[in-house]
């Protein structure tokens, strides 16, 4: 059974794209924020934690570019999975000011539920797609990243 969406309000007619990417984006988030919620997990969490299953000892600095969270989100994230038990940071040998993540056994131990977690939202999310619209999907999302990051590095006046 499929739900009609709620009609966009009238000035989203200006930007129908850019709004039916905000409801996607919010529904999505929702709905993986529930799936994380059941880990004990707050959003953006698991990203952290990826980085760290691909590459356990990164710097903080390092987390937060590879993860694209802004330093407060990140900070605070690490600080509550700490508390956790899920990672460990100390200061870097070579720079006491530099602070260093490491997963611990709890943390590495949730390497296969987010695995999980994953898929069950990609089965979720492509269920009414064809494999041609996922991939012409993906690639739109990609092209519209891509534009919006390029935009924001512009200066004001461009």
């Amino acid at each position: 059974m499929s739900e009609t969406p709620p009609e966009p309000p009238s000035t989203a007619s200006e930007g129908r794209l850019s709004y039916a990417v905000f409801q996607l984006a919010r529904v999505h988030r929702g709905h993986a924020a529930a799936m994380l919620r059941a880990m004990n997990l707050h959003p953006g969490q698991e990203l952290l934690l990826m980085q760290l299953f691909d590459h356990d000892g990164r710097t903080q600095a390092e987390l937060l570019e590879q993860a694209g969270l802004d330093h407060s989100t990140v900070s605070k994230s690490l600080r509550r999975m700490q508390e956790a038990g899920l990672l460990t940071r100390e200061p870097a040998p070579h720079d006491r000011r530099v602070m260093v993540v490491h997963l611990t056994d709890a943390g590495r131990a949730l390497r296969k539920p987010i695995a999980d977690m994953w898929r069950a939202l990609e089965q979720v999310s492509v269920r009414d797609l064809t494999p041609e619209q996922i991939e012409a999907f993906t690639a739109s999302a990609h092209t519209i990243e891509k534009s919006v990051r390029e935009h924001g590095r512009r200066t004001p006046q461009e």
